[in-house]
């Protein structure tokens, strides 16, 4: 059994947002997506931003529903 030593001491790498890329890549606005999928702009502006802690599987269902795309594009795991 691992201590927690251990645990704290293990890099686990990061998921990231990509959610301004592939905005901009299909054109498509912060305020655009806040209206089409009724988001509040603020949160959008969090995702873009790179500053979400907890990820919403609702708001995401809805940006990739309406971005037309998977979540692996808006979500990024980095070792």
């Amino acid at each position: 059994m691992r201590s927690i030593i251990t645990y704290l001491e293990t890099d686990y790498g990061k998921v990231s947002c990509h959610l301004k890329e592939v905005l901009k890549e299909r054109n498509v606005g912060i305020y655009r997506l806040s209206q089409d999928a009724n988001i509040k702009y603020d949160i959008i502006k969090k995702y873009c931003d790179n500053e979400i802690q907890r990820f919403d599987l609702d708001i995401l269902a809805k940006m990739c529903y309406c971005l037309d795309c998977e979540v692996s594009s808006i979500l990024k795991y980095e070792k």
